[in-house]
């Protein structure tokens, strides 16, 4: 699949068929993502892939229920991702904490992967992290990031609306177009 093709089309996943996702696509998409540039090549992140429903509900639970997502993570997705991040094992400089932005670009390429593989994703950070934590055991120096169904779409959207690059890009200094 063309890169240009995936950033364009790649689009947040809610619904999913029950199909499980093939071990080797799953392993494709995890070396993806473990190709991601972080800070110092630390490469803090850790994922886990939960596929028990005991598990999974624990982590839909952990969604605030108006979350749309939620539902995908505890019934209709074949499996979730949990991203976790050790802050430790990342760079904080000028007050920016590193270990969010190493995260990020690990499930960016995951994200993408899974897109390329015929599959479905969906970011979360709003959930309660303690809950999650419990739910897959997850050390106390371990933050969790992000979560995110993984599945086989049951359709897929459209593309949405993006700002035009004059919106958004800048040349020389702020406010002065490209």
């Amino acid at each position: 699949m063309d890169l240009y093709q995936a950033l364009r089309d790649r689009r947040s996943i809610r619904k999913y068929k029950p199909d499980p996702v093939p071990e080797e696509k799953l392993t494709r998409i995890l070396d993806a993502a473990r190709m991601a540039p972080s800070w110092s090549n630390l490469q803090c992140w850790k994922f886990i892939i939960v596929r028990d429903p005991h598990r999974k509900k624990i982590l839909a639970d952990s969604i605030p229920g108006t979350n749309p997502a939620a539902r995908a993570v505890g019934k209709t997705a074949p499996a979730v991702v949990v991203l976790c991040a050790d802050p430790r094992a990342s760079g904080n400089h000028d007050g920016k904490d590193y270990y969010l932005l190493d995260a990020g670009l690990a499930m960016q390429q995951l994200m993408l992967a899974a897109y390329a593989e015929g599959l479905g994703t969906c970011w979360i950070a709003w959930f309660d992290e303690a809950k999650a934590r419990a739910a897959c055991d997850i050390p106390a120096e371990y933050r969790v990031v992000a979560l995110s169904p993984l599945g086989v779409p049951v359709n897929q959207p459209s593309t949405r609306l993006r700002k035009e690059i004059s919106e958004i890009v800048y040349k020389e200094e702020w406010g002065k177009p490209l």
